[in-house]
């Protein structure tokens, strides 16, 4: 074939070029030439990840290990640290009150590659996955990418998904239900007995459950915030995802997990082997080191989000004068309603120039044309104390879209 006739055949746009960019990366150029004044500096509540460095402890166990662990450094198993899988199987015994065998747990290399190694263990192309809406954008965009089908799944005024309707969107093509709580991006906490039906749906109709707790170091509740584990058979229908990111602040290091069968775990194996061979070392040894020996400091950060949640809750009311509506707060999200015609994303390159704020739109979290995207933003606020808090809502409340 000549270069001329290649160039004329008809060309398909790639996997990547039909996804659509990352909102953290596209809400970053609306900070590209903005010079922010002095009395009004920028208040970033789009992204949801810890700013500062692990504690000094969990630093220096990763030091050691560089400066004197050879295998530090090299390729490890591809399913993660033995140590680190061990660990971590006891640790969500302990906290879900269940009998985990290490061998039911993987690494990945942070929580977004737990979901894509789930997702290819589960699906061929044209496949379908359930999946609530307002959507975590990197679960869409993973099953963009991945030539399935994100069928979405309204949520009622609570913003919790219902079972009955979910029912009603599986077809022969339906793999898996996904569950994200606490939320990104609504923060709520998805009660016990609404986790177990969604578990019961998927179990009834042969499908996964994937639940993602990447943030139940965080949930506001004492105790298991379900029974899933307890289930002699659970690791026939559900996959658990964590991360270790947002628990020791080891985002950097990339570092994730997942609970569920060895024969899945086989499957996924072969993906996360294709992609990364294996999971960082050093990252491994940080979050080995966070499980044993970090838990009190843990339940110091987990207050400290609380707290911020709290100021959320209590210092709405000027939000609400305004017109505001605070549809769900938890972990470390608030989502909200705005009460101006334009739409949030118009709104949300206003608040930059305007009130040096920077906060991702609701259209980041739904389908296309989804009328409801337009009224709605997500506010991460953990990385924003109370009287930041305050500050935020103090320039919300006095802003008007021009």
């Amino acid at each position: 074939m000549n270069t001329s006739s290649r160039s004329a055949m008809p060309r398909h746009a790639s996997r990547t070029e039909a996804t659509f960019c990352s909102p953290i990366v596209e809400s970053r150029r609306w900070l590209q030439g903005v010079t922010f004044p002095a009395t009004r500096p920028l208040i970033n509540v789009s992204q949801a990840a810890p700013a500062e460095a692990p504690p000094e402890g969990l630093r220096q166990a990763i030091a050691e290990a560089a400066m004197t662990q050879t295998e530090a450094h090299l390729y490890g198993p591809v399913l993660g640290r033995d140590d680190l899988r061990a660990a971590l199987a006891q640790q969500i015994n302990s906290h879900y009150g269940a009998a985990v065998q290490p061998a039911q747990v993987g690494i990945t290399s942070g929580c977004n590659q737990a979901f894509a190694a789930s997702i290819a263990s589960l699906c061929a192309e044209g496949d379908e996955v359930i999946i609530p809406v307002p959507w975590y954008f990197n679960h869409k965009m993973w099953l963009d990418m991945a030539g399935v089908r994100a069928v979405p799944l309204q949520v009622g005024a609570d913003m919790t998904p219902e079972p009955a309707q979910a029912a009603q969107l599986i077809t022969p093509k339906t793999r898996a239900i996904v569950l994200v709580t606490p939320n990104n991006p609504c923060g709520v906490e998805y009660p016990a007995g609404l986790v177990q039906a969604f578990f019961d749906l998927a179990r009834d109709r042969g499908l996964a459950l994937i639940l993602d707790e990447t943030y139940r170091d965080f949930d506001s509740r004492s105790g298991p915030p379900h029974a899933l584990f307890q289930d002699p058979a659970w690791d026939d229908t559900l996959i658990h995802l964590y991360s270790f990111s947002k628990a020791y602040r080891l985002t950097g290091h990339r570092v994730g997990a997942i609970a569920t069968s060895a024969k899945r775990l086989f499957e996924m194996e072969k993906f996360l082997d294709t992609v990364t061979i294996c999971p960082a070392q050093l990252g491994q040894i940080g979050a080995l080191w966070g499980l044993q020996n970090l838990q009190d400091w843990l339940a110091g950060e987990r207050q400290d989000i609380l707290d911020r949640k709290a100021a959320i809750e209590e210092g709405f009311p000027k939000l609400a004068a305004k017109g505001w509506s605070l549809l769900g707060c938890g972990a470390y999200f608030a989502y909200v309603e705005h009460p101006f015609s334009q739409s949030s994303d118009a709104i949300a390159q206003q608040l930059v120039q305007q009130a040096s704020v920077l906060m991702l739109p609701g259209t980041m979290f739904m389908p296309e044309g989804d009328p409801a995207g337009h009224r709605q933003f997500r506010i991460a606020f953990a990385n924003v104390d109370p009287a930041g808090i305050a500050e935020l809502f103090d320039r919300l409340a006095a802003f008007e879209p021009g």
